[in-house]
């Protein structure tokens, strides 16, 4: 009841906005902007503690285990679909919510120790988190909205939101860096001497010794991750996550393994086998069995929800509209995990890889060995051809674009849930989405929220829903809430700097509308996409790989689209670079960006205003072209210069202490990178009557 009244006092407050005119407003423009910000924000943190966020359901109870859990699989399956249902036919009507959408950055904290030349991970992300929370609310009204603090599965990490979502306006679009920025600030106006904030995908050495501040020891022996190289003492302290990690291990009934392919450079040896520490047989027999030789090893869930991204998170119109956006951007994630790649560098070593995505979905991969086909089926139901945080294995819509014949692979279900809602008027694709995720167990259930009302909760549906990481998530409203259907694209890899995350996003928003408005059509076989997602991944795929991707976009190109021939084929797919897929291809594809500016054109657009959002694009065609670098590219090519580097694969703490020392630098602007961001990049405000400098 208290958070409908804030609503009630949220939507009077807008409309008293909405009342005044243009540039005015019928209450004092300070106290209307608290009282919108304090409202929002507590609606804010209320839906992300228990809806979706990244990590799911992250609220107060005792956790329990997976022995606890498995007595329940069953029930907790069957009322999440209860939930679902009762979910569905109170909103599955509901029309004309407005386009509103929010970015997620994820950072981590970095000690530097200029005495041994070693970065170490802090472990004070709960300290921290408290302080921006007050910091946040009394931060001075700059311009660029307000911001929202959130705890990460690390100790080290922290997420960062704007406190109210943008909505579809340019002026709003264009609000993303400096929120981003603003976030960076206050950020570092927490951290300690000689502490850095830092949007960096992967920390190079983490599971390296004393990789953290301060040191603890991995426990192979202990009862959560039994790693080798990951301490427990990373993971953050709220008793989901470590309860997480630990079901997830005892459910697959072994530790998570992950095996990077190493980078094989001059004096690299062959093969490459590592040497890894010894631990007490007796408490620890897995050790490092599961080690390939010429590939680097990793064991813990830390090594990939240890990891940061940048997420984009849009409101539809309603359900329909949410499903296309759903479908429209899965084939588009692959590219931008390829054009954002910055993952190159894992324990130390340089990886033949640039981005993480398999990395995180082995780090959380809690299938059997029946489930993954490596023993025959006696206790588990069926054999699952993928983790549950991978690519999308079905399209949602039904519309008649979304043909069979795209659904050519693998798409495991759980029977007698699609039939459950087949009966409850939802229709197949949506019916065997929800069927494929259901056949999942829960693996971080409360004691307390075991039972529950499943007319007005959701949360047995969302402990299944939230921990089925995909390409994208399709999110249904939060019951008792204002917020609409949503869809999240996932893929993007976070950026060094708020220039270059600002420019995903923006081309992630404006690419949604261009969708949209000339209806494109980007479905092809969901094969291609899994090959492209195999593409994304590997070393220097901007430049190297071939993605797979639709000709034929729309029936009819719109007016001011590049001059392209229809194939004969209007399901044909061409094998193309990173190049002809964002900028275009002569005479055969029109390229994502030049149809983003033609939506561009439509706006009628402020010539300042359009300039500002073509230099976000004219970044993103660059990269796409290959004439400036990856962030993992330039990373390669920095370790490869370093007088420190033996040519042999292993990034010394010199190494990363001194790239990551260039890494701050370049996030605030204090050293120019051309090979990285060109003409781009950070760069002061310009010059203005509040100040009259640069």
């Amino acid at each position: 009841s208290h958070h409908r009244e804030s609503l009630s006092q949220f939507q009077f407050a807008g409309t008293l906005w909405q009342a005044g005119e243009p540039g005015h407003c019928l209450i004092d423009d300070r106290s209307i902007y608290s009282c919108l910000f304090k409202t929002y924000k507590d609606l804010y943190r209320y839906h992300y503690t228990r809806s979706t966020a990244n990590m799911g359901l992250l609220s107060q109870g005792t956790p329990m285990t997976w022995d606890e859990i498995k007595q329940l699989t069953d029930y907790i399956r069957e009322h999440g679909i209860i939930q679902l249902i009762h979910l569905w036919k109170r909103l599955k009507d509901r029309q004309h919510d407005v386009l509103l959408w929010g970015d997620e950055v994820e950072c981590m904290v970095v000690r530097l120790d200029s005495e041994r030349k070693r970065a170490q991970l802090v472990l004070r992300g709960k300290a921290m988190l408290e302080e921006l929370e007050a910091i946040s609310e009394q931060w001075p009204d700059t311009g660029a909205g307000k911001s929202l603090w959130h705890p990460e599965y690390g100790r080290y990490m922290l997420e960062s939101t704007p406190a109210m979502p943008y909505g579809g306006s340019i002026h709003d679009i264009l609000k993303v860096e400096a929120n981003m920025a603003l976030r960076r600030q206050q950020a570092a106006s927490v951290v300690g001497p000689n502490e850095l904030m830092l949007t960096i995908t992967v920390f190079p050495r983490l599971g390296c010794p004393e990789f953290t501040f301060p040191v603890h020891a991995p426990s192979p022996g202990g009862d959560i991750s039994k790693s080798l190289f990951f301490p427990d003492e990373a993971i953050n302290e709220h008793p989901r996550f470590s309860t997480l990690t630990a079901n997830i291990r005892r459910r697959r009934g072994s530790k998570v393994a992950m095996n990077v392919p190493i980078y094989r450079d001059t004096k690299t040896p062959v093969p490459f086998i590592e040497e890894f520490p010894v631990s007490d047989e007796a408490h620890d027999p897995e050790g490092a069995s599961a080690a390939l030789a010429d590939h680097i090893y990793m064991d813990a869930m830390g090594f990939g929800m240890g990891n940061s991204c940048l997420q984009v998170t849009f409101q539809a119109r309603n359900v329909n509209e949410a499903r296309d956006l759903y479908d429209q951007l899965a084939t588009v994630a692959p590219l931008l995990l390829a054009l954002s790649a910055s993952a190159p560098i894992y324990r130390g070593y340089l990886a033949d890889v640039d981005a993480r995505w398999d990395i995180i979905a082995g780090s959380v991969d809690c299938r059997t060995a029946q489930e993954r086909g490596l023993e025959p089926l006696s206790t588990d139901r069926m054999t699952i051809s993928k983790s549950r945080y991978d690519s999308i294995s079905s399209y949602l819509s039904n519309s008649p674009r979304n043909k069979p014949a795209y659904q050519d692979i693998p798409l495991e279900m759980d029977d007698h849930v699609r039939e459950q809602l087949l009966a409850a008027d939802f229709d197949m694709p949506l019916a065997q989405h929800f069927a494929h995720l259901f056949i999942r167990d829960p693996v971080a259930v409360y004691k307390e929220l075991v039972h529950q009302d499943d007319e007005t909760s959701t949360d047995h549906f969302e402990n299944i829903q939230s921990t089925n990481w995909q390409t994208m998530r399709f999110k249904p409203p939060p019951p008792g809430s204002d917020i609409g259907w949503r869809v999240e694209f996932r893929t993007c890899e976070v950026q060094f700097t708020d220039f270059e995350n600002a420019a995903y996003t923006i081309f992630i928003v404006l690419l949604t509308r261009a969708l949209l408005s000339f209806d494109l059509n980007l479905y092809m076989p969901l094969s291609k996409v899994d090959e492209n997602m195999a593409a994304a991944q590997t070393r220097d795929a901007v430049r190297q790989a071939r993605f797979w991707f639709r000709q034929q976009l729309p029936d009819e190109l719109p007016v001011g689209s590049p001059m392209v021939r229809m194939p004969r084929d209007p399901d044909a797919c061409l094998l193309m670079t990173m190049d002809e897929i964002i900028n275009g291809k002569v005479g055969e594809f029109p390229g994502l960006i030049p149809l983003v500016e033609v939506y561009l054109k439509s706006m009628n657009l402020e010539l300042d205003d359009h300039c500002r959002v073509t230099r976000y694009l004219d970044f993103l065609r660059m990269r796409a072209s290959g004439k400036i670098l990856t962030e993992a590219q330039w990373m390669r090519e920095y370790v490869a210069a370093h007088p420190d580097y033996k040519h042999d694969s292993v990034v010394s703490d010199q190494v990363a202490y001194d790239l990551l020392q260039r890494i701050d630098a370049v996030s605030k602007g204090s050293v120019t990178e051309e090979r990285l961001l060109g003409e781009f990049g950070p760069r002061g405000c310009d010059s203005c009557d509040t100040c009259g400098e640069e």
